[in-house]
């Protein structure tokens, strides 16, 4: 159970986990499963009340939230604050023109890419040819690929961006697409 200070209201996991269960045994403690994802997706559900919200960033959530919360102090519990929880889906927004939508298009992306989601990446699919952009933050820098699959069993890079973590990604992955329309022109839409 998740106790919200503000409003003094015990808040139910039960309606949260429905949305992202992957542990058959709901959410125990000591899980050492997908608990700490689940309990991502519960605390930006119930602290937001958006299901969207919840889905697109439990994964960064838990990566970025969860996973640094210690316990510590007298009562030996962690804490986490409207406040924490406020900055961290500030810095979410932050990327947000590439902020994966389950293959939708991107306003930020010419109309034949999409943005997918990945457990630890980003992946901007072309949805003309088998070329796509990953997008994966490392401890110190951001990695950006453009890599091409055809007929190959493994993908195959066609250029590559790094630049510090700190750095807004945005602009290397619309030069990589832009690149890959430039190899390949797109398809005239019908």
């Amino acid at each position: 159970m998740v106790l919200n200070l503000t409003a003094h209201e015990r808040l139910s996991p039960n309606r949260s986990l429905g949305l992202v269960r992957h542990s058959p045994a709901e959410f125990d403690w000591g899980y050492t499963g997908s608990g700490p994802a689940q309990l991502a997706c519960v605390l930006l559900l119930d602290y937001t009340d958006n299901e969207t919200v919840a889905q697109q960033h439990y994964i960064q959530f838990r990566n970025d939230v969860v996973s640094q919360l210690v316990c510590d102090g007298p009562a030996d519990c962690w804490h986490l604050t409207g406040e924490d929880i406020e900055a961290a889906l500030a810095e979410f927004e932050e990327y947000r023109a590439l902020t994966p939508d389950g293959g939708a298009p991107s306003s930020s992306l010419p109309a034949n890419w999409s943005a997918v989601s990945r457990t630890d990446r980003t992946v901007f699919q072309r949805r003309d040819i088998d070329h796509y952009v990953v997008r994966a933050k490392g401890s110190e820098e951001w990695l950006i690929i453009l890599c091409a699959q055809g007929d190959r069993a493994y993908p195959a890079p066609l250029d590559h961006r790094t630049l510090p973590v700190e750095n807004d990604p945005v602009s290397a992955v619309q030069a990589l697409v832009a690149e890959s329309n430039d190899l390949v022109e797109p398809e005239e839409a019908n």
